[in-house]
């Protein structure tokens, strides 16, 4: 027998633990050329963390390209943060974590590129950017990683024969920045937030005006949406003074949050460059100002076949059964939803009667006081269903996991979301929505559906950041206390 020549090829980290699908291993050599040819000298390769926050490296072109087989060392700690970065846990203890014992010691991890998402950021010269998923040294994914959540629901979806749709409606806020507060006793733990002024007046809402005093900000805000490849559709003046809100085409589940998540950030990097703040935080303190929202459009895509799957071909219903037991699977699973849909303490001061937003758990037909709206006439393709609940600094991935999980349930158990209502700050009996972020985990660990459908470890590990954030504030003494009880008593 002839002995084999030369040395066995060693298999890189990506390769060895099969972690690249073949569209991702043809948009590698893609990106490869393309980086080549457009010359650039770094690329940024980041992760949505567990509040949907971009964090990464900023590497060398040599850097990059050896990542696209062996992806980047990052550290992990990052996944044991609250908002403003304090560990939730004692950082080097033991056992933190169920179901994520490569923790333990807070070793390097791995991210591993997504070619697929790689674009040039237009503001940064010769700057390229793309997301990553987090895996172990031994290969596994991090079990915390959102977009891996995500990544599972869809996959549930698929096995059903569907894939989701979503179309985003994010507000958000833009402030001229006065005083970025750098002083040392200023940069805290958080910080102290900047000192600013109006973009422009308010309380108009869709006004042309309004829009014109700051055409120049938008135009910049959506050339560069554009150059990025995401699918804008509208760019609209809000009811706040300064609030603006950007409407997006309908596309598939995981390209949509992904999306939402550069585009997030895209909006800060760019306002902070220009004299400007923006804050998707959901009702500043500032008097009047109204709450912004994040309205979830969707619907679901038959893979066999394409089309709308909530369109009813009769023409007589807006939704078909499908869509129907999408809506109770919505409805049934709202409540508990709500951390993964409203996860700060500010979101839930915009549940409020009249405010158009939601306060109850209910469903409507082309009324925007529900938090869900059906949209579309019978037989109409664009059927579909608006959820009207989402606070703007909700992680995408987990926003959108929550909506796919029960809605799944709901075809499952066919379940029957009753009667649509005719005025949904009025309806009568109906559940309302949590009051607090301490009501809706208090929720969340009550249900057992999202710790089946998540997994035990995930709901565990997140309710626990955000039980930190809760004990965090409940210590804080807050300017109204002061007020209420300082002379008084």
């Amino acid at each position: 027998m002839a002995k084999a020549t030369g040395k066995r090829r060693e298999q890189r980290f990506i390769e060895r633990h099969g972690l690249w699908r073949d569209e991702q291993r043809e948009a590698a050599q893609r990106v490869k050329e393309e980086v080549k040819a457009r010359d650039l000298r770094q690329v940024r390769i980041s992760w949505g963390d567990q509040h949907g926050i971009l964090r990464g490296k900023t590497l060398t072109v040599p850097e990059f390209l050896a990542s696209l087989e062996d992806g980047k060392d990052f550290q992990f700690v990052t996944s044991i943060f609250d908002t403003t970065n304090h560990p939730i846990v004692p950082p080097f203890a033991a056992g933190n974590f169920e179901g994520a014992p490569e923790l333990t010691g807070l070793p390097d991890g791995i991210l591993v590129p997504d070619p697929t998402t790689f674009r040039v950021l237009p503001w940064v010269d010769r700057t390229g950017w793309l997301l990553s998923d987090a895996h172990f040294q031994n290969g596994r994914e991090h079990p915390f990683s959102t977009r891996g959540v995500l990544r599972r629901q869809l996959e549930a979806l698929g096995e059903l024969g569907y894939g989701y749709v979503a179309g985003l409606e994010i507000e958000f806020y833009v402030f001229r920045l006065l005083d970025p507060n750098l002083a040392p006793e200023q940069c805290g733990y958080p910080p102290e937030p900047p000192t600013v002024n109006g973009l422009a007046h308010g309380f108009q809402y869709l006004t042309e005006n309004r829009n014109d005093e700051i055409h120049d900000l938008l135009w910049t805000l959506q050339e560069h949406t554009e150059r990025l490849g995401l699918p804008l559709s509208t760019i609209e003046d809000e009811w706040g003074a300064g609030q603006i809100e950007f409407t997006f085409s309908p596309e598939d589940g995981m390209r949509a949050a992904d999306h939402a998540l550069l585009f997030r950030s895209m909006v800060k990097q760019v306002c902070r460059r220009l004299g400007f703040h923006a804050t998707f935080m959901a009702r500043p303190a500032f008097p009047d100002y109204f709450a912004s929202g994040w309205h979830v459009h969707q619907s679901l895509a038959p893979l066999d076949g394409g089309g709308n799957a909530f369109t009813d071909p009769a023409g007589k219903e807006r939704l078909t059964k499908l869509g129907l037991q999408w809506v109770g699977g919505l409805l049934e699973h709202a409540v508990s939803a709500s951390v993964f849909t409203t996860p700060t303490i500010n979101g839930y001061k915009r549940y409020r009667p009249d405010s158009f937003a939601p306060d109850r758990v209910v469903w409507a037909a082309e009324n925007r006081g529900a938090m869900l709206r059906v949209i579309g006439e019978p037989g109409s393709p664009a059927c579909h269903v608006e959820n009207r609940v989402g606070d703007p600094a909700a992680n995408p991935y987990l926003y959108l996991a929550s909506q796919v999980a029960s809605g799944i349930d709901g075809i499952a158990r066919k379940l029957d979301p009753g009667p649509p209502a005719e005025e949904p700050y009025l309806a009568q009996g109906r559940t309302p929505l949590p009051a607090s972020l301490m009501d809706a985990v208090a929720a969340l660990r009550a249900d057992p559906f999202f710790t089946d459908a998540f997994g035990a470890p995930f709901v565990d590990y997140f309710t626990r950041i955000k039980e930190f954030e809760i004990g965090r504030f409940l210590q804080y003494v807050t300017d109204w206390e002061h007020r209420e009880y300082f002379e008084v008593f």
